[in-house]
Formats: structure tokens, sequence, C-alpha cells
């Protein structure tokens, strides 16, 4: 059995159109025997998704990765372990043993999962949304895009607006735009897909649900933990944004929704979860 990583100095690389390094485990009665480090040799999950079949990798664990990987994956014959953090041969003992579950194309870590503010610390989170912040809502049982720049790396401006025309966020006020391979996951689906095939010099104005942005809010990812069990946690005041981590180390950013003498209630659902978000992309550049 062969197992791949998504591989970044000791760590896992966090989004697989973009990695140029997988390190490959040999595992032997549910032991790691032998390893190396390969250069990826493409971009794109095409080109990816074929160098592991090349390789006879039975299982990829990654980080991010978006709808149109994990199709390319599946036709390949490789079984997909998603949403991994951290070092990368922990995650491997992790798998083997039956701990790493796949989490789909960066979604939540913490479900079913232990809670502790672990090293990362209860540290406040930065306020403010941006577009860039990767496919949630469900996107690993999404189809595939397609269009003429899916695998390809775009530069958008792109402002961001609720229904009642509140501005959220905005590549023109920062002066620089944004620049992600389109149909990777690094994007929320609907931005991802507007992008698949408009032409350089093209702008268009999208309207997204939730279902194509944030997705919906998730009742089971707002969860109670006693404040003595969660060092760091004393001080914390209801509307609060601050990172916990789980079992394996991995952070996840939480708002504090409630707190009384005993115990401290988060929400882990995205801030934008369930809202309807308005964005004018301008396609600056197609790499």
């Amino acid at each position: 059995m062969k197992i791949a990583v998504t591989y970044d100095n000791g760590n896992i690389f966090q989004h697989f159109g973009r990695t140029e390094f997988f390190k490959i485990y040999q595992v032997e009665d549910q032991k790691v025997v032998s390893s190396e480090v390969i250069g990826s040799n493409g971009v794109g999950h095409g080109a990816l998704a074929q160098l592991l079949a090349d390789q006879t990798v039975d299982v990829l664990i990654c980080g991010g990765i978006g709808g149109g990987a994990q199709a390319a994956l599946a036709e390949a014959g490789v079984e997909l372990c998603a949403g991994a953090q951290g070092d990368a041969d922990q995650a491997v003992e992790a798998y083997l043993k039956g701990e790493l579950v796949s989490t789909g194309a960066n979604c939540d870590h913490h479900h079913g999962e232990e809670h502790s503010c672990g090293s990362h610390g209860c540290g406040h989170h930065e306020e403010g949304a941006s577009c860039g912040s990767g496919c949630a809502g469900g996107c690993a049982s999404q189809p595939a895009l397609t269009g003429r720049n899916v695998g390809k790396t775009c530069r958008t401006h792109y402002r961001g607006t609720f229904n009642d025309g509140t501005q959220f966020d905005s590549s023109y006020d920062r002066g620089e735009p944004l620049e992600f391979i389109c149909g990777a996951g690094q994007m929320i689906r609907g931005f991802d897909a507007a992008v698949a095939d408009m032409e350089v010099g093209e702008v268009v104005d999208v309207h997204l649900m939730p279902e194509e942005a944030y997705g919906m809010p998730d009742p089971s990812a707002v969860f109670t933990l006693e404040i003595a069990q969660l060092p760091g946690s004393e001080d914390l005041k209801a509307g609060q944004q601050v990172y916990l981590s789980n079992q394996y180390g991995q952070p996840f950013p939480v708002k504090v929704v409630e707190k009384n003498e005993k115990t401290i209630t988060f929400d882990a659902n995205h801030e934008m979860a369930g809202k309807e978000l308005n964005f004018r992309i301008e396609l600056v550049e197609v790499k």
C-alpha cells in the first residue's frame, strides 16, 4: 500500500493544485516501512492525479482540494483523505490507526473530535471576511468545474457586498488583485464558477446563494465546553473570535456565543454562513 501526502518542509501543504512535492510512504502491515519525497512534475489537478496514479498511490492525504481535483483523483483510483493539517508523518500514523477522517475540501476539522485550546492558543481571529477563505459548505459533493480557466492561475479584482449594499470585502481597496488557481478549491464555489469561463478584461456581477458561498449554518458546529477543561478560556467574552485546536493540533476559528461561570459555548460556523453574497468580479490576468 502507498500513501501520498502533499508535502512542504515536513508539513501537509494546503493547496493540492499548487503542491510542488509529495511524500510517498510505503506501508506494510499497517506500518510505514519506507518513504521518499518526489517533485510534482506538473501543475493542475489532472497532471497531479496522473502522477499519483503512475506512482501506484492508493491514498492521498492533503489539505484543501476542490471538486475538480477530487473527480480527477477518483478517476485515477486514488482514495482521498482531505482537510488534514500539520505534520505529514503524524498524519499518516493517524490515518493508519483509523484516527484521520476525510473532511472534504476545506470543511470544518472539529466534527466528532475532542476540542482543546492547544498550542495555537486562544488567539484573536482576524476581523473581516475574505472571499479567498476556501470552499466551505459541502464542496466535497459538488460536481467538477469546467471552463477555459479551470486549473490556471487567475488574478481578479472584486468587490463583495451583502444584499443591502453593505460592502464586506474589496480587492480594489487593497490595491492588489487576488491570485488563485481556478477550480483548486481555494475560493468559494460560486466565485470559482463565475471566473471559470471569463475572458481577461471581462467584468461580471454574480449573486450567490449560501450553498454557493459559505453554506448554511450547521447546528452541530455549536458546542459547549467546561471552562476548567479549556485553559486560557477564563478571560474570553461573548462575541470574541478566537482559534481553538483539535486533538491533532489543527487550528480552527470559532466565535464565543455564550459564557457562564462553568461553561463556554462556541460557534465554529463561518461568519458568512447562511448569507447571500454579491460580487462584481473583474478578470485581470490568466497565467
